[in-house]
């Protein structure tokens, strides 16, 4: 009671002892506010009336001079006095200010402390001046209150103290210095500087990355992207709703607009399917600032390209005429330096906006999937698997950011065009019209180029999305893959696949050759019909350097514009945004939309709250549909499902998230330790948390993978316990543990009374053992309720529900008498654990432990690529023959641009030579003969280089991927349990993806500027040789930048790729656990964490954008002194020199600006896109399991008696762990019949891995028929044995595919077995029988009918030896009757391995052997075992099995 009133005194707990229970000890807040207040006052309020009554009787006052030390006393106490009302006045503030919120007050604590310390300041001052009075210096009183304060006020302070670090915390982050830099920094990049040294002096490491600014947060670019799609999205539903009531309506009225609507269909089939045409608009509106800028910066930039031409043109007229004075030529210099400055900084500030745009692009159409991928209903999900959502995030995503960086070119090219135009105009007049000629006649080209383009394009993004879907399935089912030895076969499909994909971009690649050449053809064609028409029209028409040249520059600007058009063109298509547009439009989880489900009929359900009700029924009855049902995850044909409160689920499937085991309890929930430790010991979970090397904080694999099932789906529980919620959706979730370990979570947790007792619970069971306890049941009949009622109800009214516990009441027998001591064993089990463990952890207490950390951080290379060996090999897998055809073929092609260029310098020479003479009409036609065919041969030699570039770099990535995907399915299954998928799917889709198109855009871009450079270089020495003076300085300039640059851009991009798998890795997991996460309503959580990796992705991409412009401005400038001395030393050597030497000199030296610093760009793109070489090589070197053949092969007939022997056998999971199995030895003999039992994490699923050498043993082996496994291939072991595993895995494809994917079996042979797994009847009714479709992971079949298929694969393969894991685990008891009955018949003649939760399963086995932690403690008949009374007895005893029931059975 009176913690009670303290509490609500202070606001907050009194007291909770976990505050102490941690490595920094603390008091709860109230406790300082009460307690620790309270003590020194009160000790100072009972002595003070001693000073005041000294006070009050001193009738001579001390008059003396006051000490120093009182009135310091004094000036402290009254500052305090002072603090105490700024306190109070605060506080006031607080509640009733302007500002204040009226929802939310302060505590009483907060207005009686001020006043308290007021008062007890002011009796501070009076005792000081009463001691002063008596004489006295000082009063133990005083001194033992302060004494008291400074000792109380210790926790106070440390509050305060972590308040004020954490208010400063940020500031000992790396700090974004582009915020305060100033303006010359920005427009230069110079606040970069200290990170590009860092990353010169060692590897850059994500804790090196700056904080974003808010502006390029995902937070608040997904928030404006949200607030701007809305209304464009729900407009775009409206247009679409309108157009197709017109079409229905022209259907209905008009034969010939329904023929006309079905050829529509055909070629435009997707924009009938859902609202498009508004994820542009969108993009404009959250983007209209940074597109508006980066568009001005482009119009200065492409105004300041055309005055370089025409300060040319005045230096060639300066050099022809000697009068002129030489401070002219020295003015044009600086001025041509000047402009080439200006235009630098406004291209790369344009530059800056346009990648910044990209970023920005991608991260709000990722974060738009994401978003979407939490609220989508079920069709939606449907036609869009989790591979093609991921191509979603990264492929189409990408190509929008690569869109958006080059998206002004649209108008700029076409401006550029005009503007080059009308100075040629002026400078050869209507000649120009002819070249123009030729630009026009192209266009109809490039249009169909355009158009072909784009349907290879989306014939490649299918095929991509097919390889996508098929490899994700592969890597979540990888483990069945290994067990059924079924690698080659998918193996097969992913190649099949690849190869249509490397075929489609075969055709692109030829295309974009055939684009290349008519686009580096046209300046050619253009300058050629140009030069022809204007020296053939009139012998007055000499084409003079100073014309010449200046066209040439013209000619130069204009080849930019051309080149980029058509691949613009080509790029902006419209394949990624319907993709995106279809599945951003899709229908939200609770759209209104109606659809008929036939697999749910119609419900009538009341539940009142407290109760607890459990659905029963057999497989494929509706049970998991009415739990999908009840959290809104199916669409309802009529009615409406009303809940109170909040929801809580526990999925047939444990969803476990890759994090510690604590946080997967936790699920997002504060910690309170008391809660924390009764759902732990609740749940059965405290053994296990002794057991697991590092307890709660122990890091869980995806999808749970270093857990057992049943230890899944208790952690699955226990997060559902702790959450507190109104009510529990429980879909089955005993049927994953030990009988056992059932009854103790009945008891616990879901019964009578359990944890949940006052909470509404719906149970869907298979066990009847806990129907008695239940307050209702609701028996399902092929998707309809048809009895509901309490058990004994039920029982009495002879219906479907009392025959069906008639015939399956052995379970449920003598379970009243074993309700005492029934968690006997179990406790046995804890405290066992609980000693050995202690011990060993109080002996090893100083040492770390091993293997706490599952998931390691991603490998990530640093310091320099060795560039050799990864060059090299990418060569290598290019083909030696090509890549030395690729290099000769491309110096031929730069000669003939340079040599076009010396012979138009020659030309030119012609002027002053004929000056006043007529022209010879055969050197005039001579001149232009060699001048169009050097500019054919250039197109030629260009258009052979793609040509043998884009056959070798398509090998190279069929090579490449084939070696990556070879090795990954022969890696063995621990690289699994310790790699996220989302790593793996990361190398499959980027990284291919940059080995597909990356690396040779970026081969091709590398060689074309190295060429050029050296040509530029060469002709500007030859020009002017005293140019070579200035290059070896200009080039260790140039080198000492780039090194700088490539030092710190490698890791950035390493960085990069590395923060980029988290982002796949987390959207897989959660796509994988949606209906828990909405359960929940934990969608805003994880939305929260998503827009946390990609920003943690997004500090990476951002300092690489500005490291490119930081490097590109550098080498612009390299470039303008390039242009600055070539001009200067022209304007040195005039009188030396011809002015069409001049001319060529300058119009080359114009060009060097961009070619330098693409030339660095492309050369450090390629290196650090040679990165993804790097990572896939990673993997492709990975240690591989053993051979799937050898030269040992067995018997054709091995095993022909099933006889198995274990020797002293020992194994754990990865060297850095303690065994699992400990010395197991034992035999099993042919055709007995083996039931294996054990708690959870006995390794009971151990040992069935060790058969198929899924582990590798540690020490020791097993021989079956005499052969020991470990001598013998994978495959041939892993053929000769089956297993119907715990988890029923199924792929995306038909039925037969899933039973048969190597076409073994004839139909008959599949029938048969569909028969005795129960499934005949449901499959033929299906429409398309054995090809019916499976969606991705089996979805459209439930759980148990997923476990049937894996039963008819077993009885398909029929080996002598069969290992049943947990196989009834999702079943009810007459399915699991007559499963058992069919292995029983047929799997007479063979050796059955049968780990199971079930006891009364295996009652009939031969042998029973019991593991405990690894160890056989018991292995005899269950009769014997029974009468033992040992571990098996109170195993069956609490499934309510006996010896006399057994002897029944």
């Amino acid at each position: 009671m009176c913690a009670a009133a303290l509490e609500e005194y202070c606001g907050s707990i009194f007291w909770n002892v976990s505050y102490l229970k941690r490595p920094d000890p603390d008091l709860p807040l109230c406790v300082e506010q009460t307690v620790l207040v309270w003590i020194p006052l009160c000790f100072l309020w009972l002595c003070a009336p001693w000073h005041l009554l000294a006070l009050c009787q001193s009738a001579n006052v001390n008059t003396k001079q006051l000490s120093k030390l009182y009135i310091c006393k004094q000036l402290v106490a009254s500052l305090l006095f002072l603090t105490a009302i700024a306190h109070l006045g605060v506080t006031l503030g607080e509640d009733f200010g302007p500002n204040s919120d009226q929802s939310s007050k302060n505590a009483a604590a907060y207005y009686a402390n001020p006043v308290l310390f007021a008062v007890t300041w002011i009796l501070v001052l009076l005792c000081h001046e009463g001691l002063r009075r008596e004489g006295a210096i000082d009063s133990a009183s005083i001194f033992l209150f302060w004494l008291l304060l400074v000792v109380c006020d210790i926790f106070p302070f440390q509050t305060l103290l972590r308040e004020a670090l954490r208010l400063i915390e940020p500031c000992f982050y790396p700090q974004n210095p582009e915020a305060g830099a100033a303006f010359l920094s920005r427009i230069t990049f110079n606040w970069l500087n200290s990170m590009v040294l860092k990353g010169y002096k060692q590897p850059l490491v994500q804790e090196d990355m700056w904080d974003l600014n808010e502006s390029d947060s995902t937070a608040f670019i997904n928030e404006r992207f949200q607030h701007f799609m809305k209304p464009e999205l729900d407009a775009a539903r409206v247009r679409f709703q309108n157009k197709m009531k017109r079409k229905l309506f022209q259907n209905i009225h008009s034969e010939r607009g329904k023929k006309e609507d079905e050829k529509k269909k055909k070629d435009n089939k997707e924009e009938e399917n859902y609202p498009n045409s508004w994820l542009i608009t969108t993009i404009y509106k959250t983007f209209k600032r940074i597109l508006i800028e980066s568009f001005c910066f482009k119009l200065l930039e492409d105004v300041l390209t055309f005055v370089s031409p025409q300060l040319l043109k005045l230096m060639i007229s300066f050099t022809q005429d000697k009068s002129r004075y030489a401070w002219e030529g020295y003015l044009y210099a600086v001025l041509l330096m000047v402009v080439a400055l200006l235009q630098s900084l406004t291209l790369q500030q344009y530059f800056q906006r346009c990648h910044v745009l990209g970023m920005k692009v991608r991260t709000a159409l990722m974060a738009a999937v994401y978003k979407k991928a939490l609220v989508v209903s079920n069709d939606t999900r449907k036609e869009s698997t989790v591979g093609e959502m991921v191509n979603l995030m990264s492929a189409d995503a990408q190509r929008f950011n690569d869109v958006t960086n080059f998206i002004h070119l649209l108008w700029s090219c076409p401006l550029q065009i005009i503007i080059s135009i009308v100075f040629l105009w002026l400078e050869l007049g209507p000649s120009v019209l002819a070249g123009l000629g030729v630009m026009v006649l192209i266009i109809p080209t490039n249009a169909v180029l355009a158009t072909k383009a784009r349907k290879l394009q989306i014939e490649n993004m299918n095929f991509k999305d097919k390889r996508m879907k098929i490899m994700n399935e592969i890597l979540n089912g990888i483990k069945i893959l290994k067990l059924y030895a079924w690698e080659p076969s998918f193996q097969k499909q992913v190649e099949d696949i690849r190869g249509e994909e490397l075929k489609v971009m075969k055709k692109s690649a030829y295309l974009h050759s055939f684009s290349i050449l008519t686009s580096c053809c046209i300046p050619a064609l253009v300058s050629l019909a140009t030069f022809a028409i204007f020296v053939s029209v009139s012998n007055d028409n000499v084409l003079t350097a100073e014309r010449a040249f200046t066209s040439i520059s013209l000619f130069n600007i204009l080849r930019a514009p051309l080149a980029m058009l058509p691949m613009l063109i080509a790029s902006i298509t419209a394949v990624s945004k319907k993709r995106l547009e279809k599945f951003l439009a899709g229908e939200d989880i609770d759209s209104d939309i109606v659809r008929q489900d036939p697999s749910f009929s119609i419900v009538n359900l009341d539940i009142e709250p407290g109760r607890l009700v459990a659905v029963v029924g057999a497989v494929g009855s509706g049970k998991s549909s009415l739990m999908s049902a009840l959290l809104g995850e199916m669409h309802s044909t009529k009615g409406f499902i009303n809940i109170g409160g909040s929801l809580a689920f526990v999925p047939q499937q444990a969803w476990i998230q890759n994090a510690t085991l604590k946080d997967n309890i936790l699920f997002g929930s504060p910690h309170e330790e008391e809660n924390f430790k009764k759902v732990i010991e609740a749940c059965a979970l405290a053994p296990d948390l002794e057991l697991l090397p590092g307890g709660d904080l122990t890091e869980i694999g995806e999808k749970g993978i270093n857990l057992s099932g049943g230890q899944k789906q208790r952690v699955s529980l226990a997060r559902a316990v702790y959450s507190q919620a109104d009510i529990y959706l429980l879909d089955d979730p005993l049927s994953a543990v030990d009988s056992h370990v059932g009854k103790h979570l009945f008891e616990n947790v879901i019964g009578p009374n359990g944890l949940l007792k006052d909470k509404t619970r719906i149970l869907v069971t298979h066990g009847i053992s806990f129907l008695p306890y239940v307050d209702e049941i609701v028996v399902l009949e092929n998707g309809v309720i048809s009895e509901v009622g309490s058990y004994e109800n039920l029982r009495a009214s002879g219906g479907t529900f009392s025959k069906f516990l008639d015939t399956y009441a052995t379970e449920q027998r003598n379970q009243r008498n074993s309700e005492t001591g029934d968690y006997n064993l179990f406790l046995v089990y804890y405290v066992r654990l609980r000693r050995n463990n202690s011990l060993t952890k109080s002996a090893n207490a100083d040492e770390p432990q091993k293997g706490q950390k599952l998931i390691e951080k991603e490998t990530m290379e640093i310091g320099q690529v060795t560039k050799c060996f990864l060059f090299l090999q990418y060569l290598r897998a290019m083909g030696w023959g090509y890549s030395a055809m690729v290099f000769l073929i491309y110096f031929i092609q730069t000669a003939a641009f340079t040599g076009q260029n010396l012979w138009l310098s020659d030309w030119t020479s012609d002027s002053v030579e004929y000056y006043n003479m007529t022209y010879p009409s055969w050197k005039r036609d001579t001149r232009v003969g060699v001048f169009g065919a050097l500019g054919v041969a250039q197109g030629n030699r260009r258009s052979l280089f793609l040509f043998f570039i884009s056959n070798a770099s398509i090998d190279a990535s069929r090579i490449l991927h084939s070696r990556l995907l070879n090795n990954i399915l022969r890696v063995p299954m621990v690289f699994f349990d310790t790699t996220p998928i989302g790593r793996v799917i990361n190398r499959f889709a980027k990284d291919i993806f940059t080995i597909d198109e990356a690396i040779p855009a970026s081969l091709r871009s590398c060689l074309l500027c190295l060429m050029s450079v050296l040509g530029t270089v060469f002709v500007i020495c030859m020009a002017t040789p005293f140019f070579a003076i200035v290059i070896i300085p200009l080039a260790l300039i140039y080198f000492f930048v780039q090194r700088f640059y490539i030092a710190a851009s490698r890791q950035l991009r390493r960085l990069d790729s590395v923060s980029r798998s988290p982002i796949y890795s987390h959207f897989g997991e959660t796509v994988s656990g949606l209906s828990v996460i909405r359960a929940y309503k934990h969608q805003e959580r994880f939305l929260k964490h998503n827009e946390v990796t990609i920003d943690e992705n997004l500090k990476s991409i951002y300092l690489r954008i500005v490291s490119d412009r930081w490097l590109a401005i550098r080498l612009e400038f390299v470039g303008n002194l390039v242009v600055f001395f070539a001009a200067l030393f022209a304007v040195i050597s005039r009188d030396s020199i011809d002015s069409n030497v001049v001319g060529l000199s300058v119009s080359y030296a114009l060009n060097v600006t961009q070619t330098l610093n693409w030339l660095v760009m492309t050369t450090s793109a390629l290196e650090t896109n040679i990165v993804a070489v790097e990572r896939v090589n990673e993997y492709t070197q990975l240690k591989n399991e053993a051979d799937w053949v050898t030269d040992t092969r067995p018997p054709q007939m091995w095993p022909e008696a099933g006889r198995v022997h274990f020797e002293n056998y020992k194994v754990r999971y990865r060297p850095e762990l303690d065994l699992v199995l400990h010395g197991i030895t034992c035999d099993i003999n042919s055709t007995e019949k083996i039931g294996i039992v054990g708690r959870t994490g006995a390794g009971k699923s151990s040992l069935t891995n060790c058969l198929f050498r899924i582990i590798e043993a540690a020490e020791g082996r097993i021989l079956i028929d005499d052969v020991d496994i470990a001598t013998i291939g994978l495959h041939d072991l892993r053929h000769r044995l089956t297993i119907i595993p715990q988890d029923p895995v199924l792929f995306s494809g038909s039925l037969r595919m899933n039973l048969d994917p190597f076409d073994k079996f004839s139909d008959e042979e599949i029938w048969r077995v569909l028969e005795l797994s129960h499934l005949k009847s449901y499959v033929s009714g299906l429409q398309e029988g054995l090809q019916h479709k499976v969606a991705e992971g089996g979805e459209n079949l439930s759980v148990g009918q997923r476990q049937l298929l894996c039963l008819a694969r077993a009885l398909l393969r029929k080996s002598r030896i069969l290992i049943l894991d947990e196989a009834t685990a999702a079943v009810d008891l007459e399915t699991d009757n007559l499963i058992q009955n069919t292995i029983r018949k047929e799997f007479s003649d063979c050796t059955v391995l049968t780990i199971a939760h079930r006891l009364h399963s295996i009652m009939d086995s031969s042998r029973v052997m019991v593991l405990d932690a690894g160890k056989v403690v018991e292995f005899d008949s269950p009769s014997n075992l029974l009468e033992k009374e040992g571990h098996f007895y109170a195993m069956a005893r609490d499934a309510g099995i006996t010896l006399e029931s057994n002897t029944n059975l």
